[in-house]
């Protein structure tokens, strides 16, 4: 019998997460979707510290009008803005088990153009 959609995303998650790890140098991009919103943290999983994050419920990026995949380009650019204070240029991205698609891809569009590198 084969996986649910949720049990499919769950293990594709885990095989993420074994391969790719978050350091102080090159954190990971981790990104979490919902329904309704996008949120996304640079994550160094040495320490287990969460070095920055942005979502779509920030107030700048709520306020503002459009779809959802206009917003996720949005957090991107967001979060990229935050790493650059913090001094981080490169990150390993983490989808999070979504497919590559979308408002995943909207995100890591917008932090790209915003000056991260993954």
């Amino acid at each position: 019998m084969g996986l649910s959609k949720t049990q499919r995303k769950y293990r594709i998650r885990r095989r993420i997460r074994k391969v790719s790890k978050g350091t102080a140098e090159r954190p990971r991009l981790s990104v979490f979707r919902s329904n309704s919103e996008i949120y996304a943290q640079l994550i160094d999983d040495v320490k287990g510290v969460t070095l920055a994050a942005a979502s779509s419920r920030d107030k700048d990026i709520a306020t503002a009008k459009g779809t959802k995949t206009e917003k996720a380009a949005l957090v991107g650019k967001a979060i990229a803005e935050k790493a650059s204070k913090v001094g981080i240029e490169k990150v390993a991205f983490d989808r999070g088990g979504n497919l590559y698609h979308g408002r995943v891809k909207s995100l890591a569009e917008g932090a790209r153009e915003a000056g991260l590198k993954f």
